[in-house]
């Protein structure tokens, strides 16, 4: 018997799973809204010695923060996910949030970025990202949730930790690794060339930055796509 095209059991199943993924697609946003994460990239440039892409974002603390903000300061991007052994390095050891507040006394604006998607590792509502970087002892004054990804593809953040500086001009100078040695062992970081360290601080002297852009190491950064 020839069934009509359009009373085909094959496209009322073509229906429903276009239903299907159209909830999930929904169910997704509305996730993103009710944990109030917004993010606006309005410029793709993320080569070193280019301007930095600007951006516009929600912190955990329901403030608004933009990179024009900040105009005639140094600017810190650390992309973090907290479930990452290479970020747990770093926090555990105490040696990321001693930089937050070290460079935070000199004037550096610190910007922390968690680009993890809805379900993906290192992703937490707003309220439980409260307490985890509370837990991990986080000292930057911003932190952002970028769950769609459009702050982080907009710099090329890869892995966590991930680290880039923008100077006072608005010009991305170090895009790479927090060290050199790419292990999730604490007893190396004192070990390590300070690659990101030594960057901020020539930044902060007007200097320019050697070794600007190298290949950072982490665990990789949890895209949607």
């Amino acid at each position: 018997m020839k069934i009509p095209f359009d009373k085909s059991p094959f496209l009322g199943i073509f229906q429903v799973q276009s239903q299907t993924m159209i909830a999930n697609q929904m169910k997704t946003f509305a996730t993103a809204v009710i944990t109030g994460v917004f993010a606006i990239a309005t410029a793709t440039a993320k080569e070193v010695g280019e301007a930095a892409p600007s951006f516009s974002a929600e912190t955990l603390k329901g403030e608004s923060v933009s990179l024009a903000d900040f105009k005639d300061k140094v600017v810190v991007l650390e992309w973090v996910n907290f479930d990452c052994p290479f970020v747990k390095k770093h926090y555990a050891s105490g040696n990321m949030p001693k930089l937050q507040e070290e460079f935070a006394e000199k004037g550096v604006v610190w910007i922390t970025v968690n680009s993890s998607a809805v379900g993906q590792q290192g992703y937490l509502e707003r309220d439980a990202m409260i307490a985890r970087a509370e837990q991990e002892g986080h000292k930057a004054p911003h932190f952002v949730m970028d769950t769609d990804g459009t702050i982080g593809k907009a710099y090329d953040a890869k892995v966590t930790p991930h680290m880039f500086i923008v100077d006072k001009a608005g010009k991305l100078v170090y895009s790479g690794a927090i060290d050199s040695i790419s292990s999730a062992s604490q007893d190396d970081i004192e070990k390590a060339d300070k690659l990101f360290v030594k960057a901020l601080e020539a930044t902060l002297e007007g200097k320019e930055v050697s070794n600007a852009k190298n290949q950072p190491y982490g665990c990789g950064v949890k895209y949607a796509n």
